[in-house]
């Protein structure tokens, strides 16, 4: 059976599609799972599992150090090493002997460091009302295709001209930004409906 790897994801959402379809994909994460199914959960740093055999490996590393939309504190993240070690971390996922590699993150440095990401997708392409606007960089895998197109969402503008999509300005400011991590069910759906049924035509 296909091993497939779902790598820095606690929440199993694309674990769960993965295995819905037949394939035997574990997510790995530092924290516990929150999905509800332990024995599809490896808790570990990814690193020490990233050299096993893997058919397929999915990651979504953490953007914090990232992505711009913090760039207001690089030049800190810089000086005390949180942003190299978060490039490291990132760079770790395009080193793998692994065939069929995706990876996602926000709009960011990477797209500099590494490379301009290979499709940039919403939400709102997978039949998600939310706009969104995710990177992803693939390697022996094809752009995902659109599902359902779908409006994107009201926007919140504020006094100084600075909007949000209102799903995120309305998250507890406490645990926004990991619940803005997760990934929408209508994006895991097809990840495992295209790339998944694209890695079961090889078995």
């Amino acid at each position: 059976m296909k091993k497939v790897l779902i790598a820095c994801e606690e929440s199993q959402a694309v674990t769960k599609d993965m295995r819905a379809i037949g394939l035997h994909a574990f997510s790995c994460d530092l924290k516990p799972c929150s999905g509800g199914r332990p024995e599809w959960h490896m808790q570990c740093d990814i690193r020490d599992v990233l050299g096993d055999r893997w058919d397929m490996i999915i990651a979504f590393p953490p953007c914090t150090h990232l992505a711009s939309s913090g760039a207001k504190w690089f030049e800190q993240k810089r000086s005390d090493g949180r942003q190299q070690q978060a490039i490291e971390f990132f760079m770790a996922f395009t080193k793998t002997n692994c065939g069929m590699v995706a990876i996602e993150n926000p709009v960011g440095i990477m797209s500099r460091l590494y490379r301009k990401p290979d499709q940039i997708i919403h939400p709102y392409h997978f039949g998600e009302s939310v706009s969104k606007k995710t990177c992803l960089w693939l390697s022996g895998l094809p752009k995902l295709n659109p599902t359902n197109i779908v409006d994107p969402g009201e926007r919140i503008v504020y006094a100084s001209g600075r909007s949000l999509p209102r799903w995120y300005a309305n998250l507890p400011t406490k645990t926004r930004a990991e619940l803005r991590s997760k990934t929408f069910p209508g994006v895991s759906r097809a990840m495992a409906d295209q790339w998944g049924r694209l890695l079961m035509e090889t078995m």
